[in-house]
């Protein structure tokens, strides 16, 4: 059996979760099946970059097909018997815009879906939100979550409740930089962020004379370090397709601060502090007992280590290995 990972085009000195998470897998159903990479040739950011991209899909076809996210649009050149789509949000459907609207739902939902044989998606939370805009299409739709990297193993460090070492992944308008700034104002901390640099955000900080570290372009092995030197997670989004920085942080085994909306709540469980994202208060009073309520922050990182044991590579890439299985023998 031989499966085709389809990839965007990699834009220079940028980390993107999907690839990490698909090289991932690829490298362990390899023991079981043959898998292929395949990166598109161009760019998405022009309609005729996308029509260029489905030409070549059809010229690229594999025995089985794995979108593996994002270029959604593949799908049109490719098989719809062999095609699997995986959709990791649909984040790009709430624009206030809704005339921009249409081009996203007929290119990265409504069609891409048709012609799939099966679309996974990450999380119960992203399927009912696909399920809302594409109805029609939910017997095809199934949840395959992420996986944690087995690269995350727990690293000792005393806890900092002095000046506590407080971590951000992500700086795009989702991540709620902005509250929780406003949250962390006046306590005593050092906030470190690895992302793409916003200017806005950093005048924020400097105006409330945050204590901050912005890094960016980070190894894998540089991100690992970070979560290693930190003592909170503080994960505070207003939508996420999964919440891969959950984990993470759990499986080197530091408390974690998340929403209790979208899909934080599902992949967290009961081993995450849970506030309201829309509440600096909220936000606030959650890092504060983190720092000071030593026991409930211990209980909290126990507890991270058995949620990890729900998103282990072995348990993912069985999910993988036997939706292969299952398009090839329909296919046979």
């Amino acid at each position: 059996m031989k499966v085709s990972y389809f990839y965007r085009k990699p834009i220079p000195h940028f980390h993107f979760s999907i690839e990490r998470i698909f090289d991932a897998m690829s490298s362990y159903l390899q023991k079981q099946i043959e898998v292929e990479r395949k990166e598109v040739p161009f760019f998405c950011d022009r309609p005729k970059n996308k029509y260029k991209n489905i030409l070549w899909a059809r010229e690229n076809n594999g025995r089985i097909n794995h979108i593996t996210g994002d270029i959604h649009y593949l799908a049109l050149g490719l098989d719809s018997a062999t095609t699997v789509l995986t959709i990791h949000d649909v984040n790009f459907m709430k624009r206030r815009n809704y005339l921009r609207l249409i081009e996203p739902y007929i290119f990265s939902l409504f069609i891409p879906i048709a012609k799939a044989k099966i679309v996974t998606v990450v999380s119960e939370q992203t399927k009912k939100e696909v399920i809302k805009y594409v109805p029609f299409f939910k017997h095809k739709i199934r949840v395959v979550p992420n996986f944690y990297d087995p690269a995350y193993k727990p690293f000792e460090k005393p806890f900092n409740k002095e000046k506590p070492v407080l971590l951000q992944i992500g700086t795009s308008a989702n991540k709620n930089l902005e509250r929780l700034i406003e949250a962390i104002d006046g306590i005593p901390s050092l906030f470190v962020i690895i992302g793409r640099h916003n200017k806005a955000i950093e005048e924020l900080l400097r105006t409330k004379k945050i204590n901050y570290e912005w890094k960016q372009n980070l190894t894998d092995a540089e991100v690992r370090e970070q979560y290693q030197r930190s003592d909170i997670m503080c994960f505070v989004s207003t939508a996420e397709g999964f919440g891969m920085p959950i984990l993470e942080a759990q499986a080197v085994g530091r408390a974690v601060i998340t929403s209790n909306i979208s899909s934080m709540p599902e992949v967290a469980g009961d081993s995450a502090l849970l506030v309201d994202p829309y509440s600096a208060e909220d936000i606030r009073d959650g890092i504060l007992r983190l720092i000071h309520d030593d026991i409930f922050r211990e209980n909290l990182i126990e507890k991270g280590f058995n949620n990890i044991k729900r998103y282990e590579i072995a348990r993912i890439g069985e999910m993988y290995h036997n939706l292969y299985t299952e398009i090839a023998s329909k296919t046979a």
